[in-house]
């Protein structure tokens, strides 16, 4: 009897993909996960040697050494080897390393790569190796010695000069000022008085029914109008009721409105934030998920994105074909446009992988809801309607746009009708400030009609500063600048607000005072680190690295010198700094000392000042304005076991109300029960009453919500 041939071994990081492609391969196959890096550069020390050309010391990572053990071992037994870690540049460095611990040669047939983890994906790779990419592992292996070279330098300076527990970075230093010179732009702001001056007219429609239109004030006396106090504004409106107007031009027009690409790693979590409320760090853990396998019951396993970390719009032909297909099954052939979609990258994009979208089309998110968690179908279902309206015909408009002149004065009406859908029928991407035209439907007017005018409005304004940094706009801007890349965005939000230097509330960031302090000291001494046009060139050398256009020990040749220099320097003048603690208005429960507010490894919490003689410490209680529908007490904001946000009351246990979503104030116009708030699909704040036999829906208006926020 012959014997049994002995098993191929498959590598890859995290034990849910391990699971999912071991379906796929089946016998004759085992696959096990190295659970991320397995060698790194020591914590206890620099780790790379700047007097010995910049040599890296790797070291096993701390609790790897059962899991290196246990692949050693079914590496032996192992008939072939493949690795099968990410596709990106710490994925080759992870596959690099791995053969170097089991002793394969890298320039030989065994590392495997896919998109998707689907079984087509993997049966592909398996039969198509490659040596493992050096130039993708030196790329990796420069930004790690780039970012130790900086945060293991600077780090203690830091913690000498101004408090323990502080770090610097190449990425999270920048992203860090640009937030801090947001609120310095915010404070410096002087604002500027305007107004705007519009009247109202009725005019019929082509099914002859009246609407009233609105137009506004252009220029007076042959000049732009510029309004700037009420005493103009109330001239300007006495002109336009004393005055007679007729209709001196009218422009009718079409207008189409393209859908967006598929996502990238960025676009995704700047929808995800604006539509979902997701933070960065939530979106990529949840895709991930998406990404590595999601059990369909009869189906098995599946990976339901592609790869998630990528930065380029293009897909295969296969997903277009297939996108174009499902468009024209689900709404016809008039919605799928004669020749596919084609997107246009970023001038600095790498285009290493696909954009983001669904393996199969025919997984829709409905077809699979019953397998995925909220979070998982909410992501889900904004991939694959994003994907799809991707490869749709644009939505199509009819503009009008009219002069309404008396002989000094020029009003103007401008609308505009959605007459065809597009893309529309089943996305609508969001921005950050939510304006768009109105649609509505168009009036019938002929030049030299006369107009009447019903009334005349002024309404005030004022200039507004730039806004906030949200986590899906600073992404934007990170991007933007060419600083850090997919993969680096979400933890160098979450180290930023983690150290203290950025607070959020309601999705905007804030600098706190110790970021301020940070970020000045850096721009004084480590103007470099913080330069955004410095940092982003570093990438593009990184990105040299990777295309084989440059050796990767040079970048630091020509850092470091000048870098050690400036540091010594920063060294012998740099003063001790004391941070205070922010006083909170809580006095301490065991000692009546008002209570100061710490920074922890799961956030701010509140400390009793006389440390270590009191050692009380309470979380931050966060309470929101609506109280408790079943008991009238305060409602607070929770965390469950999750991580996911829910609202309870904070008498619990004695009473146990508890809500997903917020409770608001106002109570439902038609049953007087409390309402909650929610977003709509394409992102608007939605007022729903809690009431399961109501459910009576409110859309709120922007101002309205603005004046929530405030």
């Amino acid at each position: 009897m012959a014997a049994t041939q002995a098993p191929k071994l498959v590598i890859v990081e995290s034990p849910a993909k391990a699971k999912t492609i071991e379906k796929f391969l089946g016998r004759g196959y085992h696959v096990e996960a190295s659970q991320g890096h397995v060698r790194d550069l020591p914590k206890s020390q620099l780790g790379v040697d700047t007097e010995n050309d910049f040599e890296p010391k790797y070291i096993t990572i701390r609790g790897r050494g059962k899991i290196l053990a246990k692949i050693r071992k079914e590496a032996k037994a192992a008939s072939r080897i493949y690795l099968a870690t990410d596709p990106d540049r710490e994925g080759e460095a992870i596959s690099w390393h791995l053969a170097n611990l089991l002793e394969i040669d890298p320039s030989k047939a065994c590392r495997i790569e896919f998109n998707e983890i689907t079984k087509k994906a993997v049966k592909e790779a398996i039969e198509h190796p490659r040596p493992i990419d050096m130039d993708r592992v030196d790329a990796q292996q420069a930004r790690r010695a780039l970012d130790r070279l900086v945060g293991y330098k600077i780090s203690p300076l830091l913690w000498a000069k101004i408090k323990k527990g502080l770090s610097a970075g190449r990425v999270q230093s920048v992203a860090t000022r640009l937030v801090v010179e947001r609120e310095r732009e915010i404070e410096a702001f002087i604002p500027e008085e305007y107004w705007d001056v519009t009247a109202t007219f009725s005019a019929p429609t082509q099914k002859g029914r009246k609407i009233n239109c609105e137009a506004k004030l252009v220029s007076m006396d042959g000049k732009k109008a510029v309004i700037i106090n009420e005493q103009e504004a109330a001239t300007a409106k006495r002109r336009i009721l004393a005055s007679k107007f007729t209709i001196e031009g009218v422009k009718n027009g079409d207008k189409l409105k393209k859908p967006q690409p598929p996502f990238t790693t960025s676009s995704l979590q700047q929808e995800a934030s604006r539509k979902l409320n997701f933070s960065t760090a939530k979106t990529m853990q949840v895709v991930q998920q998406l990404y590595e396998g999601i059990d369909l019951g009869k189906n098995g396993t599946v990976g339901l994105v592609t790869y998630i970390r990528t930065d380029s719009v293009r897909v295969s032909d296969e997903a277009v074909a297939a996108a174009r297909n499902a468009i024209t099954q689900q709404f016809g052939v008039e919605y799928c446009p004669e020749t596919p979609n084609v997107y246009k990258g970023r001038k600095n994009a790498q285009d290493a992988h696909e954009a983001i979208r669904p393996t199969y089309m025919e997984h829709t998110p409905e077809a699979v809801k019953e397998y995925l968690t909220r979070e998982q179908f909410n992501l889900y279902r904004l991939i694959y309607t994003r994907f799809l309206a991707s490869q749709m015909k644009p939505a199509a408009f009819r503009t009008m746009s009219v002069d309404i002149c008396s002989s000094k004065i020029t009003m103007r009406y401008y609308g505009e009708h959605m007459y065809f859908a597009g893309y529309r029928a089943i996305y609508t991407e969001s921005t950050d400030d939510e304006q768009e035209t109105k649609e509505s439907v168009l009036p019938v007017l002929k030049e030299k009609d006369p107009v009447a005018f019903s009334s005349v409005d002024t309404q005030q304004h004022f200039t507004q500063p730039p806004a906030r940094y949200t986590e899906a706009s600073l992404v934007r801007t990170l991007e933007e600048k060419g600083i850090g890349r997919p993969s680096t965005y979400a933890p160098t939000i979450t180290t930023i607000i983690a150290r203290g230097y950025v607070s959020r509330e309601k999705k905007r960031l804030y600098p706190t005072e110790l970021g301020c302090m940070v970020t000045d000291m850096m721009l004084e001494y480590f103007t470099d680190i913080v330069d955004v046009e410095f940092t982003a060139q570093l990438e593009e050398k990184l990105d040299a690295i990777e295309e084989g256009d440059s050796e990767w020990k040079q970048i630091l040749r020509d850092f470091y010198p000048s870098f050690a220099q400036t540091l010594s320097r920063a060294e012998s003048r740099i003063e001790k700094i004391t941070v205070k603690d922010e006083v909170s208005d809580v006095p301490c429960d065991k000692c009546g000392a008002m209570m100061v507010y710490k920074m922890g490894r799961f956030g701010k919490f509140l400390a009793c000042p006389n440390f270590p003689d009191c050692r009380n410490a309470k979380p931050i209680i966060n309470y929101i304005a609506a109280k408790c529908p079943k008991c009238g007490s305060r409602l607070m904001e929770k965390t469950s076991k999750k991580n996911r946000k829910f609202y309870g009351c904070e008498k619990y246990p004695e009473c146990d109300f508890v809500s997903w979503e917020m409770p608001i104030t106002d109570r439902c116009p038609q049953c007087g029960s409390y309402m909650v708030e929610k977003r709509g699909k394409h992102g608007e704040r939605i007022h729903l009453c809690a009431n399961e036999t109501c459910r009576c829906k409110v859309t709120v208006k922007d101002s309205d919500a603005k004046e929530q926020d405030e």
